[in-house]
């Protein structure tokens, strides 16, 4: 399942515990990413503070599902499996529409922003998570304002950076671990956008 040592929820006990019952899934599943945490359970709960709060929020504006576009996004360009394959399940039960998941997937697999199926608005979105990812020290205020001249607000282009950054950690933290999808159930989220505090993933 990965390189480091982990508890599973059998073995867990005190505040470790605690977490994994605030973050299990179905069968006390909880997703190998959270397991990575097991030896730190603060660095669980700081993540999972992060994760929710950036991602599975009421107060955002962008629509979730092209929040897990631009998740899995990231997450392709830096090569990091778990989370497309984690994420690609989340977005395609929020777009409900497998035909139309089918092919963004395919254009995000292939690094084809030319023909994937999303306004241009989405597009200028990825390209500013692309340079974000692969080359940050180079991103200017020009890359800003033509978010600002496709329609977004400062607001939503804040929402669209804390996206980027988060998968960006998230990425390191799978791939610096050699965490793997081994038994885990794709696509579970805390669904509950309302309730900053309920981590619970179903």
């Amino acid at each position: 399942m990965a390189w480091i040592k982990t508890k599973s929820y059998q073995e867990s006990t005190g505040k470790l515990r605690a977490l994994y019952d605030r973050v299990k899934g179905p069968n006390n599943n909880v997703d190998n990413i959270m397991m990575m945490h097991s030896l730190r359970p603060h660095t669980m709960e700081g993540h999972m503070v992060l994760y929710k709060n950036v991602l599975h929020h009421s107060a955002n504006k962008i629509p979730k599902w092209f929040l897990e576009v631009v998740g899995v996004w990231v997450s392709e360009l830096n090569e990091c499996r778990y989370c497309v394959e984690h994420h690609f399940e989340g977005l395609r039960r929020l777009i409900n529409d497998d035909e139309k998941a089918m092919r963004i997937r395919g254009c995000l697999d292939e690094r084809n922003l030319h023909n994937i199926p999303l306004e241009r608005k989405e597009i200028s979105a990825l390209k500013y998570a692309q340079s974000l990812t692969e080359n940050p020290g180079n991103v200017k205020k020009d890359k800003f304002d033509s978010l600002l001249k496709e329609g977004f607000s400062h607001g939503e282009i804040l929402e669209i950076n804390q996206v980027v950054s988060y998968f960006n950690y998230a990425n390191r933290t799978v791939l610096g671990l050699g965490c793997s999808t081994d038994g885990d159930i794709l696509g579970l989220s805390p669904g509950n956008s309302s309730d900053p505090s309920d981590w619970s993933h179903n």
